[in-house]
């Protein structure tokens, strides 16, 4: 990867852009508008990369919802599957950080090929505990959360490459595709797990996961990008994760874009992995009826991540995160209270896209107000944030709804959802907002090289 050049600034957003102007994969400058999903597409190394990691999210679609319709037979209680649901995301709280340390330390080609090698050993070992008649519940969590420790650690290295594979003008569209990409495995990852599972239980399941982990080696090993660091660096690990939260601490945009995802994770997004208890014991709905509810989410959460790329792109990104949490707020509350299923669809759909509008609003905002030697351990932070915070949410509210009830637990969450919209994402240095998306004609004048201060 290419040194940081000097900051540029457009309006309020500072973009880094490479010293010497060349593209990240040596190709000409795209044809298409820039930032726009087709510009991202148009780089053969983003399209690789693209393509296996999104065959690789399918699978591990299909083993999360999989795991929780498990968790949920094995027990029918709601703090077994917050349990679950921690081993599987609760690392990234602790090791997300130590992963964007190890991505802005050594190369990120190899960090990911030998963990997604990792995760497919241990997909094939959770395959064969499930066998049994009666799983055991210890070896579960425990692979589970094995898994879980692999992904925080790849999780800031994968959102860490992007600048390696896209030039920064065309960054969110790549940043819209890899969340639309995400969510549409959400889609196709419950209903193509609950065919496998018809067809050979949840041990089944699990196997195919593990294979789809190839994609992702066979992708990156494909294609010629440069994947080292910005700069090798002597200071140790905890030195560097130290530096990752200075680089927040010192851009107020960039502390409350992680107040926000760090408050929203916690307290509203307790829903998804409670989605089983909800779907049987409030709207009757189980097996593949559960399934095809939570690819609604899915497919809601993938439409409102491409929104973000293409018609809402030109959309302040403030105000698209804005609108998106008191959408969310609304959605929430209906899906907490209804137990019709005409209603639950509908309202789970527009709950996936508010939900993505808003994180790829953030993300997108992020990755281009941080600087590219850093760039890793912020996203490490991001993913503590964002994936570790859930499943804490998951543990604390598990007691809660047994003692209480799901509805409580989730009007509060969206009344959480609708306080965040009220947080101030301008730039104290101005009373322009900072995180608007960057106008065609702009981000042309930045990759011809404008004036740098």
């Amino acid at each position: 990867m290419e040194a940081v050049g000097p900051l540029v600034y457009r309006g309020a957003v500072p973009v880094f852009r490479s010293s010497n102007g060349s593209r990240p994969d040596g190709a000409a400058a795209s044809t298409h508008a820039p930032g726009t999903l087709r510009a991202a597409l148009s780089h053969r190394s983003f399209r690789w990369v693209y393509a296996g990691t999104a065959a690789s999210n399918v699978g591990t679609w299909m083993q999360n919802v999989t795991l929780g319709v498990l968790a949920y037979q094995l027990t029918g209680e709601a703090w077994f599957i917050g349990v679950l649901l921690f081993a599987q995301l609760g690392p990234s709280l602790l090791f997300s950080a130590v992963g964007g340390a190890l991505a802005d330390r050594y190369d990120r080609r190899a960090i990911m090929v030998w963990i997604a090698l990792s995760q497919l050993v241990l997909a094939f070992i959770l395959a064969g505990v499930a066998l049994a008649d009666d799983p055991n519940k210890i070896m579960l969590v425990v692979l589970v959360a094995l898994m879980g420790t692999g992904n925080a650690l790849n999780g800031p290295t994968a959102n860490a490459v992007l600048p390696t594979l896209v030039p920064r003008e065309d960054l969110r569209g790549a940043v819209a595709l890899n969340s639309a990409s995400m969510n549409f495995s959400r889609v196709f990852g419950p209903i193509l797990g609950g065919i496998v599972e018809v067809i050979g239980g949840a041990s089944l399941v699990f196997a195919v996961n593990g294979l789809t982990y190839l994609f992702v080696v066979v992708a990156l090993m494909s294609v010629k990008a440069d994947f080292s660091p910005p700069r090798s660096s002597h200071n140790s690990p905890w030195q560097q994760v130290r530096e990752g939260f200075s680089a927040v601490h010192a851009d107020r945009v960039l502390e409350r874009i992680i107040f926000i995802i760090s408050v929203m994770s916690l307290v509203s997004l307790v829903f998804i992995y409670q989605m089983p208890k909800l779907a049987e014991e409030e709207l009757g709905l189980d097996g593949w009826k559960y399934n095809i509810l939570f690819a609604s989410f899915g497919l809601g959460a993938g439409l409102g991540a491409l929104a973000m790329g293409s018609f809402l792109s030109r959309l302040d990104r403030a105000r698209a995160t804005r609108w998106g949490l008191v959408v969310l707020a609304l959605m929430l509350s209906i899906f907490a209270t209804t137990s019709m299923p005409a209603v639950a669809f509908p309202s789970v759909f527009l709950l996936g896209a508010a939900y993505f509008v808003v994180v790829t609003a953030l993300l997108t905002t992020l990755q281009l107000r941080t600087e590219e030697r850093v760039l890793g351990r912020v996203m490490g932070i991001w993913m503590m944030a964002w994936a570790g915070l859930v499943p804490v949410g998951g543990l604390i509210a598990g007691p809660f709804i047994d003692w209480f009830g799901m509805e409580i637990v989730l009007l509060v969450g969206a009344a959480t959802a609708l306080l965040l919209s009220f947080v101030d994402l301008r730039d104290p240095s101005t009373t322009a907002e900072v995180v608007h998306t960057l106008e065609t004609d702009e981000a042309t004048d930045l990759a011809l090289g404008e004036t740098a201060v």
